[in-house]
């Protein structure tokens, strides 16, 4: 098995800004954005763990009625997503603030959705996003967490980084690569869960490069 290589955990340089704010991510951006919808109450509060540039974010909001909020710790990738809520005509639904998403500060039980895309993999240790989506969501309140699916060879991990970043600038396809070995097993998604007292979810794979953890709203319930 591929031994998970770290990276690190705040990308705020203006190079990674730009250069991951251009990889094209509309297709799966938009697969996440709608799942969230479908998962979530018609209105209410959902909180964007690790916003990054922002467009699921922003995406959310345009699907739907709901009050987004988007945190990062990555000033460079706030501005670029300051810039697109700014530019959205949900942008009065759209919240976008510096924050932890270990240790968001928000109250328990504050938001009725908690969604992440691509963060769990920057962490060293993972558990802590998914203790605080644990904690900042009400009872019964939505999860969808997704990110990259780490291969079991580095053989598999050069397949992958050549068959969706081949166009891509060298830059962007580093990250890409750094990204997949930093990335989680599905029985370490698993573990993690465990370990946060994250119950009800369910947990696949569901692309050659991702997993997905996630729950649908359910009222009154843990």
């Amino acid at each position: 098995m591929l031994p998970r290589t770290l990276e690190p955990e705040v990308m705020d340089t203006e190079e990674d800004a730009a250069q991951y704010a251009a990889i094209s991510n509309d297709v799966v951006n938009e697969v996440f954005a709608r799942r969230a919808v479908e998962l979530v109450p018609p209105r209410g509060r959902l909180l964007d763990l690790g916003t990054g540039p922002g467009d699921i974010a922003v995406r959310i909001a345009e699907l739907s009625d709901l009050e987004v909020t988007a945190i990062d710790l990555a000033e460079t990738m706030l501005a670029v997503a300051r810039r697109r809520a700014g530019a959205s005509l949900a942008r009065h639904r759209i919240h976008v603030a510096r924050g932890d998403a270990k240790a968001t500060g928000f109250p328990e039980h504050a938001f009725d959705a908690v969604a992440s895309n691509s963060l769990a993999h920057h962490l060293a240790d993972p558990t802590a996003l998914f203790a605080e989506a644990r904690r900042v969501g009400r009872k019964g309140a939505a999860i969808l967490i997704k990110d990259l699916l780490r291969p079991p060879t580095l053989r598999e991990l050069d397949d992958l980084v050549g068959r969706y970043a081949s166009d891509d600038t060298p830059h962007q396809r580093a990250l890409f690569q750094s990204s997949l070995h930093a990335a989680l097993t599905l029985d370490e998604v698993r573990a993690c869960c465990r370990s946060a007292g994250l119950a009800g979810v369910d947990i696949a794979q569901v692309s050659d490069r991702h997993w997905v953890v996630e729950r649908a709203s359910r009222p009154g319930q843990v």
